[in-house]
């Protein structure tokens, strides 16, 4: 039977709660603002997907600030990382929006939990200088708990009091797609009955400029180009902060206390591309293996798609990779399914990035629309096949197709459908 979502939360750029994201998400309102790292205005990236609300440019947890809605206590901060704060923002939202509290979730060992992070890059280098600065002689003794890829592992588990599962998964941007689809696994084979699932990533020098380096981020100064996917002048991905956090239970433990379904984990897929330590491969075949695995754990068929959240970063080569797995899949049966590119709007989270994706389009099943992609100018070559609209269309998708690329060739896609038109 395939899982329930009952519960999302949200920080990201276009919001830090679902009525706010659900409404910029509807009209196509961006969350980039403009930024300078390290001081230096003549780095050349420009535009970052920002999280409002939120002070934590600082190594030092004392000098954070956050909203008053989200309540954390002094022996908890000391042991996290930026997005862990955001992160538990987010779970503690997810819980709410679910109708739970944390002690309905504590000790509780048939709820899991499923974190994707790449750990803090600005952490690790500030404790590691301070050890070398004492030539090793002493250190935060919160340093590794508060840096490495596990950091939200172990945050959140302790702060939670989970019993059930703690699995971490560090797969590039596709990582909490990972997270997600193992969830899923482990509420199908019945080894739990309710699992929390969240993608979380923090924005400074440390995560985004080294992409830089490796020539992926966008250049542009103007926040309307800098991330436009499947455009002919997209030229690079705009980093974004943030975390999501999803609910999902088994079919009978939310029956059981009468929780309200917003929409289906209906199947998942992956694939590997085997080709590149970084670049995907060019005709998109792990894509659109992953993609064809996701539809068959569905039991549907490409027919069945109304709808496609596409991974579409606004790399040249990432989105041209992507378009022809879709075109593969979709166009040579002559189907034109609306695709989507989120990440106009939200910017690229990198390890939250699938997590994100799946909220968004529950986000899109429940408020009755498909968003639209209001960054496009000019569809870009080989992106021709694509049903690309520019503005949100006012229809309910029924059963969407969600995308995950990263590193290494991970290609992973999430079925995701309204309450009604899944039957198992």
């Amino acid at each position: 039977m395939s899982p329930r979502i009952t519960g999302i939360g949200l920080i990201t750029p276009i919001g830090n709660d679902r009525k706010s994201a659900q409404d910029n998400l509807r009209h196509g309102r961006h969350g980039l603002s403009h930024v300078e790292f390290l001081g230096n205005p003549a780095l050349p990236v420009k535009v970052a997907g920002t999280v409002k609300g939120f002070s934590v440019d600082s190594p030092h947890w004392r000098d954070w600030t956050w909203p008053d809605e989200c309540t954390i206590p002094k022996e908890v901060l000391r042991g996290l990382a930026p997005h862990g704060l955001y992160a538990i923002c987010a779970v503690d939202q997810a819980l709410r929006d679910a109708g739970l509290t944390a002690p309905d979730i504590a000790e509780d060992p048939s709820t899991g939990l499923y974190c994707a992070s790449a750990g803090s890059a600005m952490m690790l280098h500030h404790h590691l200088a301070q050890m070398r600065a004492v030539v090793g002689v002493r250190g935060n003794p919160m340093g590794v708990v508060s840096s490495i890829a596990g950091t939200l592992n172990f945050n959140l588990a302790a702060h939670y009091r989970i019993t059930g599962t703690v699995c971490g998964f560090v797969s590039a941007c596709a990582s909490s797609s990972h997270a997600l689809g193992y969830a899923i696994d482990d509420l199908r084979l019945g080894r739990l009955r309710r699992a929390i699932v969240v993608g979380a990533e923090e924005l400074n020098a440390d995560s985004l400029l080294p992409f830089a380096h490796m020539r992926a981020l966008s250049k542009q100064a103007d926040p309307v180009l800098a991330s436009r996917p499947f455009d002919a002048g997209r030229d690079g991905f705009v980093g974004a902060g943030g975390a999501a956090a999803l609910i999902l239970e088994t079919p009978d433990a939310a029956e059981a206390r009468g929780a309200r379904t917003m929409a289906v984990a209906a199947g998942w897929g992956q694939a590997a591309d085997g080709y590149s330590v970084a670049a995907p491969q060019p005709d998109g075949a792990g894509l659109f293996l992953a993609m064809e695995r996701a539809a068959a754990d569905a039991g549907a068929g490409p027919e069945s798609f109304d709808h496609v959240s596409a991974h579409a970063t606004s790399t040249p080569v990432g989105d041209s990779a992507e378009a022809a797995a879709l075109t593969r899949l979709f166009g040579k049966r002559g189907l034109r399914p609306p695709v989507s590119a989120t990440k106009a709007i939200t910017g690229h989270g990198l390890s939250l990035a699938g997590a994100l994706q799946a909220a968004l389009c529950v986000l899109s099943i429940e408020g009755g629309f498909i968003p639209g992609n209001p960054h496009l100018r000019t569809i870009g070559p080989g992106c021709e096949d694509l049903d690309l609209p520019r503005a949100s269309l006012p229809r309910a998708p029924r059963l969407v197709l969600s995308n995950s690329c990263g590193f290494g060739g991970s290609n992973v896609c999430h079925v995701i459908g309204a309450p009604e038109a899944v039957t198992g």
